[in-house]
């Protein structure tokens, strides 16, 4: 069997700009954001990339024509041999009829309300109603797809179902947040025998998201909702957590079974007006950096309360020992450690795709009705694009009067020259085998540099990067060495940085620009099976150094997808200020002059 799962709306931008006015800095917040293609044959997911690493559009949310075609032509499978099409989102005639019952008993006049009214019917018919969604398939595709072949999949259960299966299936409790699904933005519940069971009683309607009131917080100190809500969590770190914070007195309420309600009103000029009441902010404020790290601070305690209040209730409720956490707050990797650890659970799992780009994998793996991976079956992120020597090779040619390169002999020598490279204060871009699927640069697609070195993190902020100063950078460790290194509580390993754990004092002062401001890292464990390149690198490394970790960020610049071919990287490379490119065994350099 073979099942085509993807997310994106060819006219998504266009419709939710016109009616909703998510335009500029509001461009993201729309259904189908991080389009995406993945694709099951035989039981196996074999292939999945995010569109923007294609169509290089950062976050779009476009149909991910060449994501699809990518994943198809990867797996040699035509579309007439797709068995199945499976799409994550589910606005059945039952939600779109919960959705007129909430418009019309809600506090606004009639005319106000024929016009919510209007405009939810136009959204509804021409981009989310089955009808749309499959003749936007067949226009983008050309291929007249069977409707009976489209598979509607409940946006919160491809969540779900991404995190359940690349944790390797088994029993659990689950939590899912984020944005906005179909009417809900957060639901909690368990899997047992591969039979999923909601809790329904401690469901969180759209109007009280906990991912919306972030991102209006995220909008108010100047940021891009849906975005850079890591930006806000990274600002959190540099104030201490507030004694009191007028976001959980006055616009939090929690209630029984682990529900809450959050009270932030929705117009950009009206929510501005109460965080200015809020915080005692106004427009000069909130260009001030120590006024922004209060607000920040607000922020992330106010999701770490609510995430909290939620875990009680799941954990009196269902009783496992392994908790799976999915959607956009799992994004949240310092609410995730706190989760963990202050809960009776003995296990979390977040996956590398638990924001949107994970519900394209969750779509088909449900469709396919996989419940379980193979006991000896390693999970990866590596499920992109690569790219073979003689296209490394053409890519070279192209930029040959830009830059030079050495061709080492294997492995074991390209790791060694990088090691040496990183032994000093160098910024090396490192390009190897499948692009990694998700928000998170793992290794294939990243710029290692040495944490031993205070500056380095200014280095590549300012003069690679082209961002915020504020910004810390992870440590990737070598699975076996990383507690020593780091105190991970009840984690053993964190794969695809969804954790942040406390670096120990005596390593402190040795890996300075791996470490944020509150002395905690973002911290990705590697080992041989999950990434063998990548785990000799970090041996050469610490054999020539005795620095047990290297500091890795996404091969990228400022508002631009992580780099996907080699031509992305070279690009990249002739931009910045990176000192070394190493794309499989090429060693890379702008020649001087």
């Amino acid at each position: 069997m073979i099942v085509l799962g993807y997310n994106g709306f060819t006219r998504g931008a266009e419709i939710f700009g016109r009616l909703f006015e998510a335009t500029g800095v509001a461009r993201n917040l729309l259904v189908g954001h991080d389009a995406s293609a993945a694709l099951v044959v035989d039981g196996e997911l074999v292939a999945a990339v995010e569109e923007e690493r294609l169509s290089r559009v950062k976050k779009t949310s476009d149909f991910p024509a060449h994501a699809i075609q990518w994943c198809l032509d990867f797996a040699g499978v035509p579309l007439d041999q797709v068995d199945v099409v499976a799409f994550p989102w589910r606005f059945s005639p039952e939600v779109a009829d919960e959705m007129i019952a909430q418009v019309a008993s809600g506090g606004q006049s009639p005319a106000e309300k024929f016009d919510v009214l209007r405009r939810a019917g136009e959204f509804y018919t021409d981009m989310v109603s089955r009808e749309a969604i499959h003749d936007d398939f067949v226009q983008r595709t050309g291929h007249e797809l069977d409707p009976n072949k489209l598979v509607l999949v409940p946006h919160h259960l491809a969540h779900l179902t991404c995190g359940a299966y690349l944790a390797g299936g088994g029993d659990a409790a689950f939590l899912v947040s984020d944005g906005r699904a179909e009417t809900l933005s957060s639901v909690m519940g368990e899997v047992r025998d591969g039979v999923v069971r909601v809790f329904d009683d401690s469901t969180i309607p759209m109007t009280s998201s906990l991912g919306v009131a972030y991102g209006r917080i995220t909008r108010y100190l100047g940021f891009v909702p849906n975005n850079d809500e890591y930006k806000v969590m990274g600002l959190a770190a540099y104030g201490p957590s507030p004694r009191r914070n007028p976001l959980l007195e006055r616009c939090v309420r929690l209630h029984e079974n682990g529900t809450y309600t959050i009270s932030i009103p929705m117009g950009v000029t009206a929510y501005y007006a109460l965080f200015d009441d809020l915080f005692d902010g106004d427009s000069e404020k909130r260009e001030d950096f120590d006024f922004r790290v209060k607000v920040a601070a607000m922020a992330q305690h106010m999701v770490e309360a609510v995430t909290a209040h939620q875990v009680r209730a799941l954990t009196a409720a269902s009783g496992l020992d392994t908790l799976l956490f999915e959607g956009g707050l799992a994004l949240n990797c310092v609410a995730n450690t706190k989760m963990l650890e202050r809960s009776s659970f003995t296990g979390m799992e977040v996956s590398f795709g638990a924001s949107d780009p994970g519900v394209a994998i969750g779509a088909a793996v449900y469709t396919a009705g996989l419940r379980n991976r193979p006991a000896d079956a390693a999970t990866t992120p590596y499920l992109g694009p690569s790219y073979d020597e003689p296209h490394i090779l053409e890519a070279l040619e192209e930029y040959a009067d830009r830059v030079e390169w050495q061709e080492e002999a294997d492995v074991e020598a390209v790791t060694e020259r990088t090691a040496r490279l990183l032994s000093e204060k160098n910024v090396v871009a490192w390009f190897q085998g499948r692009t990694e699927y998700g928000p998170r640069a793992l290794g294939n697609r990243s710029i290692l540099a040495n944490p031993a070195f205070p500056e380095i993190k200014d280095i590549i902020n300012i003069r690679v990067k082209h961002r915020e100063p504020f910004r810390p950078f992870a440590p990737v460790v070598l699975e076996s060495e990383a507690p020593r290194v780091f105190d991970l509580g009840k984690k053993t390993s964190s794969p695809y940085m969804t954790f942040v754990f406390p670096v120990r004092e005596e390593y402190r002062e040795r890996i300075p620009g791996a470490c944020h401001v509150d002395g905690t890292a973002r911290v990705q464990t590697v080992d041989d099976r999950q990434n063998p390149v990548l785990a000799r690198l970090l041996r050469a490394f610490t054999d020539r150094t005795g620095v047990p970790c290297l500091l890795n960020t996404s091969f990228n610049v400022a508002g631009e997808p992580i780099v996907c071919s080699p031509r992305d990287a070279l690009e990249c490379l002739l931009a910045t200020e990176i000192d070394h490119l190493v794309i499989d065994r090429f060693v890379i350099t702008k020649k001087s002059g």
